[in-house]
């Protein structure tokens, strides 16, 4: 058994930096490897957040065109059907005038 309490020769000291230096290059060696693990884990969730992202997207796009394609062909049935209410008071109006002129020709009644 050894003493604890003798003296440490050069020897031992070089051993024990050996044995540090070894121990300190086995944490480097499995830190490197727990964050290229990380490193690896963090940059496949990003691109699944990247790719979900990218269809949600998609989907609100396609919702938002098919909205305003509706809306579209909706100004587009009012605005005719505006013409044609335009189209029928102005007929409208050409035949009132029509009357009017017909009974300033009329002569007074007695």
């Amino acid at each position: 058994m050894e003493d604890r309490n003798a003296p440490a020769t050069k020897g031992d000291i070089a051993d024990l930096d050996q044995k540090i230096d070894q121990k300190i290059e086995m944490l480097r060696s499995d830190l490197d490897q727990k964050i290229d693990q990380l490193r690896s884990e963090v940059n496949h969730g990003y691109r699944d957040l990247s790719e979900r992202l990218d269809e949600g997207i998609t989907k609100l796009l396609t919702a938002f065109y098919s909205v305003a394609e509706t809306h579209g062909r909706r100004l587009a049935e009012h605005d005719s059907n505006e013409a044609a209410i335009r189209s029928r008071l102005a007929l409208v109006e050409d035949r009132l005038m029509a009357v009017e002129k017909q009974l300033l020709r009329m002569p007074p009644a007695a």
